[in-house]
C-alpha cells in the first residue's frame, strides 16, 4: 500500500494540473486540452461540420425525431420501404409520399435558414465584431429554427401513425422491436 504522503502528493499534482487546465480554457473532463499551436480544421462555418451543414440543408433526421422513433411512432420513409410487408393500400402509400414531400420541403427550407444564421454568427466572431445583442438575436433564431425543424420531424411521425391501421402499427412495431 502506498504511503499517505505519496497519495497526497499524487492528488496535489492532479488537482494542480486540473486547476491549470480549467483556468486556461481546456475545460473539464469532457474536453481535451488544446495544444498551444492547435488549428481547427478549415470549415466554411466553424461551428458546423460539412456533414452537419449538409444534414440541415437536405432535411435529414439528425436525431430530431428520436422521441417518436424510440417510442414506436412510424417513420414515413421506413413505412414506404415496408409497403409490401405492411400491405399499404395505394391511398396509404400516396398519403405517405405526400407527407414525406411536404415534410422534406419544410425542413430543407428551415435547415437552409439555420445554416445561414450559423454562417452569420460565425462571420461575426471571425471578423471580430460580435456584439451581445447580435449573439442573442442569432442564437435565438438558431434555437427557434432547431425547434421548428424538430417539431416538423416529430409531427410527421404522428401524422404517419394516423395513416396506418392498428394491425399495421402492430406489425411495424414488431419489426422494429417496439412490441409491448
Amino acid at each position: 500500500m502506498k504511503s499517505p504522503i505519496v497519495l497526497a502528493a499524487a492528488l496535489l499534482v492532479l488537482s494542480t494540473a486540473f486547476a491549470h487546465d480549467h483556468e486556461h480554457g481546456a475545460g473539464g473532463p469532457a474536453t481535451a486540452p488544446v495544444a498551444p499551436n492547435y488549428a481547427p480544421p478549415a470549415r466554411e462555418i466553424k461551428a458546423l461540420s460539412p456533414q452537419e451543414q449538409r444534414g440541415w440543408i437536405e432535411g435529414e433526421n439528425m436525431g430530431m425525431a428520436r422521441a417518436a422513433e424510440l417510442n414506436g411512432y412510424p417513420a414515413p420513409m421506413m413505412v414506404l420501404e415496408m409497403a409490401q410487408t405492411l400491405k399499404l393500400t395505394p391511398e396509404q402509400a400516396a398519403a405517405t409520399r405526400e407527407l414525406m414531400t411536404r415534410h422534406k420541403s419544410q425542413v430543407r427550407k428551415l435547415g437552409a435558414e439555420l445554416v445561414d444564421a450559423e454562417r452569420q454568427l460565425d462571420v461575426a466572431f471571425r471578423d471580430q465584431h460580435a456584439e451581445a445583442s447580435e449573439v442573442d438575436r442569432l442564437t435565438g433564431q438558431i434555437g427557434q429554427l432547431q425547434a421548428r425543424i424538430r417539431a416538423s420531424h416529430l409531427r410527421t411521425h404522428v401524422a404517419e401513425q394516423a395513416l396506418l391501421t392498428p394491425q399495421q402499427m402492430q406489425q411495424y412495431a414488431g419489426m422494429h422491436g417496439f412490441a409491448h
